[in-house]
């Protein structure tokens, strides 16, 4: 290059010119060519106007949504989405279909089956106050108390439908609870919040007062989006969120709810695909044997001595496990 500028054609001037882009491409050959490219980055997303509502009016507007269900019969995919509780049956599966019937005020039952060869891979029922889950590819028939603070070390042994109960059917607030109210914004969204407080303690001891749950309104359309229910000492039990809307009746539900439970350690995705609401269900519906031959899995809150001594007798053509 210095040679051709050194002989009287092109000025002292292009050769620079020369030499530097001679140099940028050296340079572009060293790094494989690469040149940079611009990126379209998406505008953040702009919030949609907030609208307002006083305390009274949102508590009167979830409990009349609350209390206009009190039945349901649902048709829905299941997505274990983290944790284990569920991983005993349905980790296999990207989804799983299942069938729910719900009923006010505690009764659940709910079948998954496996895709496309809709073969059972679970049964679950609940009244409210003990519960059995039959596991055809386990050979169990697993049966307990609703509600409990042991937990096993066994995943599926820590199954309960009683919880799906909490988020598909709610709570209506109590007519004298304490409620607070407060705003909240995550990003573009903005948040209504209710915390409603019931009085603490233990063993009918009253001391002082606890969160009993928090209740979330998307202040887009004022729609529930999120309920967090709390246990003792403020222990998170159960957070569900919801969104999206398919007709019920005079109303609407959610199309999706992502249900979390720390204590038991899943979140399971729920989509509605189909619902009926507020017909009759026969009680028979809410039965569950346990069919001949399972193995029998009794799990409760006393020590596994206890059970022993106040449980004697055997059962034909099953056998009993205690975690």
């Amino acid at each position: 290059m210095h040679t051709l500028c050194c002989k009287g054609g092109p000025t002292l001037k292009s050769c620079k010119r020369a030499r530097i882009l001679g140099l940028v491409w050296v340079a572009m050959l060293a790094a494989g060519c690469s040149v940079s490219k611009k990126t379209a980055v998406a505008p953040a997303e702009k919030p949609l106007p907030a609208q307002t509502a006083t305390k009274d009016q949102l508590v009167e507007q979830y409990n009349q949504q609350a209390g206009s269900i009190t039945s349901l019969n649902a048709t829905v995919s299941l997505k274990l989405t983290a944790g284990s509780a569920y991983s005993g049956v349905i980790e296999q599966y990207h989804e799983v279909n299942a069938f729910i019937l719900a009923q006010r005020p505690a009764d659940i039952r709910m079948i998954g089956q496996a895709p496309v060869v809709a073969k059972n891979i679970f049964d679950m029922v609940s009244d409210g106050t003990t519960f059995s889950v039959f596991i055809p590819s386990k050979n169990k028939f697993i049966t307990g108390p609703s509600y409990f603070e042991r937990r096993t070390d066994k995943p599926i042994e820590n199954l309960r439908p009683q919880h799906l109960v909490d988020a598909l059917l709610w709570t209506p607030v109590p007519e004298h609870a304490p409620v607070l109210i407060e705003e909240q914004a995550e990003g573009a969204k903005r948040y209504y919040v209710l915390t409603v407080v019931r009085p603490g303690g233990h063993g009918g001891v009253v001391i002082g007062w606890e969160i009993a749950s928090k209740i979330y309104f998307d202040r887009a359309d004022l729609r529930v989006a999120r309920i967090e229910t709390f246990g003792p000492a403020g222990r998170l039990d159960s957070d569900a969120q919801y969104s999206g809307s398919i007709p019920a009746g005079t109303t609407t539900y959610p199309a999706s709810i992502l249900l979390s439970r720390p204590g038991e350690d899943y979140k399971l995705q729920i989509d509605v695909k189909k619902l009926t609401v507020n017909e009759p269900i026969p009680a028979d519906r809410f039965v569950l044997k346990q069919p001949d031959g399972t193995d029998l899995v009794r799990v409760t809150d006393e020590p596994k001595d206890s059970q022993e001594q106040n449980d004697p007798k055997d059962q034909p053509n099953s056998k009993e496990q205690h975690p």
